[in-house]
């Protein structure tokens, strides 16, 4: 239960989001896909902002805030941080932010992010940009660029795969649902996958990419 404080802060987040009615699109892709490189180029050509779900939590803790302290605590445990605090988090830097397009970089996760996002920002994302690569050229990726890394072994990236399909396929299947999801073939060269990106971001120009 949050103190008055957390609770009085809530309200400033929800109430700044609601004037700025943000344009969100959620990033997801497997390890090695590649939609780094392509958040960058979006950032560049299209003045959006990049979120990283993952990098707001340990700015958290590096922060030394109390909800860092018992962010910190939950990782060190094996615990899965609530998908609240990650999506407190995630709000609190849109609301923060002069900008009102942004790429929320994977994230959700899973379907219960997905419930406790739409629950609580009363947001739905334009659209989700899935980067699908197939596991053999995300390995080949991973290997060659995670070179003298202790996480560039075959077993530990089949296992990241594994987390990814089990856990995010049903958010993609959700927004698919609701004909919320651009799928980009992630295995084609960096400039053509983004010929195909920059195509969903310009207006009227959804036909110009192949």
């Amino acid at each position: 239960m949050g103190t008055i404080i957390e609770d009085a802060n809530k309200e400033a987040t929800g109430s700044a989001l609601a004037q700025k009615n943000p344009k969100i699109v959620f990033v997801l892709g497997g390890p090695g896909s590649g939609k780094g490189t392509q958040c960058a180029n979006i950032v560049e050509h299209f003045g959006y902002t990049h979120l990283s779900a993952g990098d707001l939590l340990r700015a958290e803790i590096k922060s030394g805030s109390e909800n860092g302290t018992m962010i910190q605590n939950m990782i060190k445990e094996g615990k899965i941080v609530p998908s609240e605090v990650t999506v407190n988090l995630l709000l609190k830097a849109i609301a923060e932010n002069e900008n009102d397009k942004f790429l929320i970089d994977g994230f959700p996760r899973n379907e219960e992010n997905r419930a406790a996002f739409e629950a609580v920002a009363g947001i739905e994302p334009e659209f989700v940009l899935y980067f699908d690569c197939p596991v053999e050229e995300m390995e080949k990726r991973l290997l060659s660029r995670n070179q003298g890394r202790e996480d560039d072994n075959i077993d530990t990236i089949r296992k990241r795969f594994k987390v990814f399909l089990e856990s995010s396929l049903p958010v993609i299947e959700y927004y698919s649902s609701k004909d919320k999801v651009r799928k980009i073939d992630s295995a084609k060269p960096v400039g053509e996958v983004f010929g195909t990106v920059k195509a969903l971001f310009t207006p009227g120009q959804q036909t110009a990419a192949s």
